[in-house]
């Protein structure tokens, strides 16, 4: 079953000599309970494809439908209300909210639906990313790993049909960055969650069960683990080519 369905997706910014293609005709399909990575160089579009699947942006035209609804069509309100109730976002910097506790985080996006949390899935997710006692802290009492587990329980509070994390390790050191992708892992596996992440780790890519190139607004690569491995491989490859020849075009000048 597709819980995400992408079809045409363009992303233009500026008209005439500013004009930007961020996004050029992208459609892929995500199923229920993939763990997926998108990568590509800076400026390739993936972050912009990000906030449109986020819905914090919309596409200049085509569609994207997730778990059963064109996002594209519904107002501002509505858009909303669905991304509150049904995506779980997850940030480089975690964006907390200072003057609130780990609980209080957690549970705001229920709080702001005009919910009451639930208590059982607050207590399974604060055991699992190990906030127990943390609850209380405020998040400049927290270690910078500490917050993105915060985040990250705050992005699940809803049971998000999809979860989407930027660059999620991006702000960590090797050792946090294993263990917040290990609980992505975790959750996509226990619970059957769809997982998307933008990054620039090979290794964090390699941690997926797919891997999606994107390369000046189009997708050149969707490739599963092992296919994933050797066009990582390709691309490092192409990388240190082009370093090298830009080096010896130096020394020539």
């Amino acid at each position: 079953m597709n819980i995400l369905e992408i079809r045409n997706l363009c992303k233009v910014y500026g008209t005439g000599e500013t004009r930007v293609d961020a996004l050029k005709d992208v459609s892929f399909d995500i199923e229920q309970g993939e763990f997926v990575a998108i990568v590509g160089p800076s400026g390739s579009g993936k972050s912009t494809l990000l906030h449109i699947l986020g819905g914090v942006d919309v596409p200049t035209s085509g569609s994207c439908n997730i778990a059963g609804t064109d996002i594209e069509k519904l107002d501002e309100t509505k858009l909303a209300i669905f991304r509150r109730r049904n995506i779980g976002l997850i940030y480089q910097f975690y964006n907390l909210i200072p003057i609130l506790n780990v609980e209080e985080n957690m549970t705001l996006p229920i709080l702001l639906d005009g919910k009451k949390p639930d208590r059982k899935l607050l207590n399974d997710l604060v055991d699992k990313l190990g906030l127990k006692e943390r609850l209380s802290h405020l998040p400049n009492q927290l270690s910078g790993g500490q917050q993105q587990r915060v985040s990250i329980g705050r992005a699940l509070m809803n049971n998000p049909a999809l979860l989407l994390a930027d660059e999620p390790t991006g702000n960590l050191d090797s050792e946090n960055s294993k263990e917040i992708i290990a609980l992505l892992r975790k959750f996509n596996k226990d619970n059957n969650q769809t997982v998307i992440i933008i990054t620039h780790d090979d290794k964090i890519a390699l941690s997926a069960d797919r891997v999606i190139t994107i390369e000046d607004g189009q997708i050149t690569r969707d490739s599963g683990k092992m296919s994933a491995k050797k066009d990582l491989s390709q691309m490092m490859r192409e990388d240190i080519s082009t370093e090298r020849s830009a080096g010896h075009s130096g020394r020539k000048g």
